[in-house]
């Protein structure tokens, strides 16, 4: 059965008919690992859709990413300061355990504690108050209308279990001496993690026993990473394996034209940016001592105006990708249209690094993954080569994704002058990138975590304040537009596209592509 694609306005969604047929096993492939089974680790997409498949939050987001009852069947703001959560009865972790309002509550120090990265989830100052077994307070320092937003990823853990297998302390993604929890997995959702071995191959199991009634019909579900894109392609076309993602976009004709294989292609919510390091007096990789050009804004547009968005488009991601001149997606943010990208003009780029006091250029560093964002090192690479036209010489570092965020999060300080990243707002909402990327942080990273250049604005900072408790859209989005243009107007960072989704599929497979990336288990079909 070929799979069908419905775009859903509001999330831009494909998906296939499910239905009851026997029970089933999934074999596929992503281009990078798992590592750490630590559901706070790593906030990183295919990280979190993985475990998202064994833990569950108190909310989740369905195949058009509506925001459903999860864990809480519903809540309620109690006041402008307190959400109640009301949580489900007669739900078991895998072990057995009962989830009650205590592994809520654990939950909450857990993934605000040392290690955590994702640390933003709960607010720091915010207060959990057990009103009963199944009765949960949030109580936070201020209004916030979005508290909720991202906690589909914000997994709850077992407090018992964790406890007794000493792994209260998060294995961060920098660690070499991982602990239980890194190694396995105590969720309540439909899978069960059976096997792991990082970074080799994972093994889940159907959760008989979950709370919900399962529309998959899958047993075993088994994912190998493949880096290389031959390999990754030549075994779906093989039926080796029944999905692999992504599909490099020059061979997604081949594996449309293939009997028995179609490619599912659609828009991504990620935008795919640089980031410049903005704080420390001298660069770590550079040949400019004393001092630190990227804390001149002429030269971060020098950088700017020296890519060509549209070459990377066209040559590199084969037009599937779309080019964008702020920090988010056009799907999530209504004033996306007012802005432009800086036009393309090496010799605009030149003039501005002369005028800074680099006429003849400088080298820098570049950190870059292999096997995270569609084209990644093929991105890197071209923007290294046009970078050598205005006179910057690049020494590019592309390496797995495990090893490019231990060494750009590294937590003895963010070890990088120049780097890609990519950034899908967990929210669907602006605060999001304000929050992780754009505000303040001290050397300890405390503040916002993602902000790796390190450059602080305190008119952001005001903002972002104003934008957190702000319930009137209108007011809300002016607030936001402000924050994106200041950051535009001073290059704070470059944004490149937003990348298409290219995900290949048998064709006895009816899934859900969801715009957010995320592969989820529970909408799959095998006929």
């Amino acid at each position: 059965m070929k799979n069908t694609r419905i775009l859903v306005t509001a999330a831009l969604v494909a998906t296939g008919t499910v239905s009851a047929v026997q029970a089933e096993t999934l074999k596929f492939a992503f281009q990078g690992t798992l590592n750490a089974l630590d559901p706070y680790s790593l906030n990183e997409t295919f990280t979190l859709s993985s475990l998202g498949n064994t833990y569950e939050g108190l909310v989740r987001r369905g195949a058009d990413l509506a925001i459903e009852p999860g864990l809480a069947e519903r809540w309620e703001v109690v006041d402008p300061n307190r959400w109640r959560f009301h949580l489900r009865k007669g739900v078991k972790f895998h072990n057995g355990s009962d989830f009650t309002a205590e592994d809520v509550a654990f939950s909450a120090e857990r993934v605000r504690s040392e290690g955590s990265d994702l640390s933003t989830r709960v607010p720091a100052g915010a207060k959990v108050e057990i009103v009963d077994d199944y009765t949960v307070d949030f109580v936070l320092e201020g209004p916030n209308p979005i508290l909720h937003y991202e906690w589909d990823t914000f997994y709850i853990m077992d407090k018992e279990w964790t406890t007794e297998n000493d792994a209260v302390q998060v294995t961060s993604a920098s660690d070499t001496t991982p602990n239980h929890a890194a190694l396995h997995a105590n969720g309540t959702g439909p899978f069960k993690v059976a096997s792991h071995e990082a970074g080799v191959k994972t093994v889940y199991e159907k959760n008989d026993t979950w709370w919900d009634t399962a529309t998959h019909n899958l047993d075993t579900v088994e994912f190998t990473p493949i880096g290389s894109d031959a390999t990754r392609v030549a075994a779906l076309l093989s039926g080796e394996l029944d999905m692999v993602y992504p599909i490099p976009v020059q061979d997604i004709k081949r594996v449309n034209d293939n009997a028995g294989t179609v490619a599912l292609t659609g828009p991504e919510l990620r935008t795919i940016f640089l980031g410049m390091d903005q704080t420390r007096d001298e660069l770590l990789y550079s040949d400019v001592k004393g001092k630190n050009p990227f804390k001149d804004a002429r030269v971060r547009k020098a950088f700017y105006q020296a890519i060509d968005i549209e070459g990377i488009k066209r040559k590199v991601m084969r037009d599937l990708a779309t080019p964008s001149a702020i920090m988010i997606s056009p799907f999530l943010f209504d004033k996306a249209g007012d802005f432009e990208r800086y036009p393309y003009d090496p010799e605009a780029a030149k003039a501005l690094l002369a005028e800074a006091g680099y006429p003849d250029g400088f080298s820098t560093g570049m950190d870059c993954p292999n096997d995270r964002y569609v084209n990644d090192e093929a991105i890197c690479q071209a923007v290294a080569s046009m970078l050598a036209k205005i006179g910057v010489t690049v020494d590019l570092n592309a390496q797995p994704k495990a090893k490019y965020f231990a060494k750009i999060l590294a937590s003895g300080g963010f070890d990088t002058s120049f780097y890609l990243l990519g950034w899908t707002p967990g929210s669907l909402d602006s605060w999001s990138i304000l929050d992780n990327l754009m505000n303040c942080r001290d050397e300890a990273g405390k503040g916002s975590p993602f902000n790796i250049g390190g450059f602080c604005d305190e008119t952001i900072d005001r903002l972002s304040d104003e934008i957190l408790v702000e319930i009137d859209p209108e007011k809300r989005n002016t607030l936001i537009a402000e924050t994106y243009k200041i950051s535009h107007d001073n290059v704070y960072y470059i944004p490149l596209h937003q990348q298409g989704l290219a995900w290949g599929v048998a064709d006895n497979i009816d899934l859900v592509q969801r715009a957010d990336n995320q592969f989820k288990f529970r909408f799959v079909t095998k006929n």
